[in-house]
């Protein structure tokens, strides 16, 4: 009867790394200098009639709206896991990440609704007015853009404000553009083109941090993990005899997760099981970043060709 008994063990490693954001302390700056340049430029958009700058504006709205939804993300992610929220509010990252890209989508995509409508009604834009406040527009940006710099690639939230602002002080580089080239060449169609740029830098970076964050939704393997090589990595250690039931997934932009069914010898004792467990969490953590595991040892005889995933 021996045969037929499971053994299970299971290992979990609370290593979390939770570095504590170094950007939220600037971003209130970054939020204040938004909400000046938003009403600046909308100011300047309605008493010039560019449509640019009321883009350009719109876009700072975003990102003042993308910010602040960040900030409140930062916070409530770092919240402690409870019983009811066994993995804390991790996730609030990924929300507020798809609530910033859908506002930046549509946005974008009300700016070149605007744009097709104002191309068969073209008016008088005062450049005295457009060029200043554009370039009042981009030395803000940039400014954002050079606060948040170090926080960029800190997650998925960070990263997403960050674009933000990128894409802002590039739309204002474009705002520039076009009012220099409607003084030169007196085509005011200059500024639908440049406001259509805008738009699509929009919708181009909202698409790209919705993909992203859908992908951690889905419970999607991490896209600097490689499953292959995480299974070789722990079915190689000596003393696992094979693996199944393999599944690794995000939290959030930082933390990934595994689990999975390993496969040991029917003479391994408890101590070595330990042993086991220490030396797969070590590879995890060193060689994937992994610092959440749940590891389940069964006798080799459990594992039979008819398992699911078995590797």
């Amino acid at each position: 009867m021996s045969e037929s008994t499971h053994n299970h063990s299971h290992a979990h490693s609370h290593a979390h790394d939770h570095g504590h954001g170094h950007g939220r302390g600037r971003m209130g700056w970054v939020i204040l200098f938004n909400i000046a340049i938003t009403v600046a430029e909308y100011i300047g958009g309605v008493l010039s009639g560019s449509l640019a700058l009321l883009s350009d504006a719109s876009h700072n709205f975003s990102d003042v709206l993308s910010l602040a939804f960040s900030y409140f993300g930062e916070v409530v992610s770092r919240k402690k896991a409870t019983k009811s929220h066994s993995f804390g509010l991790k996730r609030a990252e990924v929300v507020v990440a798809v609530v910033n890209a859908v506002s930046l989508c549509s946005l974008g995509f009300i700016i070149v609704i605007e744009a097709i409508r104002r191309f068969s009604q073209q008016r008088e834009i005062s450049l005295g007015i457009m060029l200043p406040v554009a370039v009042i527009g981009l030395a803000g940006n940039l400014l954002s853009v050079l606060l948040l710099r170090n926080s960029k690639d800190k997650n998925l939230n960070m990263r997403s404000a960050y674009l933000h602002l990128f894409y802002d002080a590039l739309s204002s580089v474009f705002v520039i553009t076009a009012s220099l080239a409607i003084a030169w060449t007196h085509w005011v169609s200059f500024d639908l083109i440049a406001s259509l740029v805008i738009a699509s830098l929009m919708i181009w970076s909202g698409i790209d941090v919705l993909r992203d964050a859908l992908h951690i939704f889905m419970q999607g393997v991490p896209k600097d993990i490689d499953f292959d090589e995480a299974l070789h990595a722990i079915a190689s250690v000596e003393g696992v005899e094979s693996v199944h039931d393999l599944h690794i997934w995000g939290i959030d932009s930082e933390e990934a997760f595994l689990s999975c069914h390993a496969c040991v010898s029917q003479d391994k004792h408890s101590t070595e099981i330990n042993e086991l467990v220490q030396k797969l969490n070590h590879i995890l953590e060193e060689r994937f970043r992994i610092t959440h595991s749940a590891i389940q040892f069964e006798h080799v005889g459990v594992c039979d060709n008819k398992a699911v995933c078995c590797k």
